[in-house]
């Protein structure tokens, strides 16, 4: 054979490994690659969970699950935040003295935006998840009603920023879990860092 003369059949070879070989590295890095996400399980330890806000309405609230407890995401109106200040004399903690939510969400609203609040929907008492109660339910809920959460298990009241009204079973409120706005329309659950 001259030097001119080339072995196709080594050619093909050398190609048909090359093409397998690429094949088998990439059937290997795909279950590795999904090994990085989390799973099912790592999310419900905690893992942080990322939520679109602008699909929930002026007065609407999304609940999404985080550690295994439902997560309460209110778009709140300007007469559900008026119902809150009203409420300030009514509430056990009203400046939220108790550490039942990260230092910037110790304000009167309880948030980071004053529009969107951001709580576990558990109720401090024994665990229950209370209901989603507007102001048009005075007629259940008393004349003096603003607005907010009831716990139908044993009678505890919360307002719209998750601060339960005196003499209520719950002894604190509502826990708000550390989150972070991702520009206007996302948050993140679990994760109240900086970045970097």
């Amino acid at each position: 054979m001259s030097d001119q003369e080339v072995d196709k059949s080594k050619r093909v070879f050398l190609i048909g490994t090359g093409v397998v070989g690429g094949i088998a590295a990439t059937a290997a890095a795909v279950p590795f690659a999904g090994s990085m996400l989390p799973s099912e399980r790592a999310k419900a330890a905690g893992a942080p969970v990322e939520i679109d806000i602008s699909q929930i309405a002026p007065g609407e609230m999304k609940v999404v699950e985080w550690r295994g407890k439902p997560v309460w995401v209110v778009n709140r109106t300007k007469e559900m935040l008026d119902g809150i200040t009203k409420t300030d004399p009514k509430v056990s903690d009203p400046k939220s003295e108790v550490p039942q939510q990260p230092e910037y969400a110790k304000n009167e609203f309880r948030s980071i935006k004053p529009e969107i609040s951001v709580l576990v929907g558990v109720c401090t008492h024994l665990g229950c998840s209370p209901q989603f109660k507007s102001v048009e339910a005075k007629g259940d809920m008393g004349q003096d009603w603003e607005g907010g959460f009831f716990c139908p298990c044993h009678g505890s009241k919360f307002d719209f920023a998750g601060r339960v009204l005196a003499g209520s079973p719950a002894p604190t409120n509502l826990v708000v879990p550390p989150y972070k706005f991702v520009g206007d329309a996302k948050i993140i659950i679990g994760d109240d860092s900086k970045g970097a």
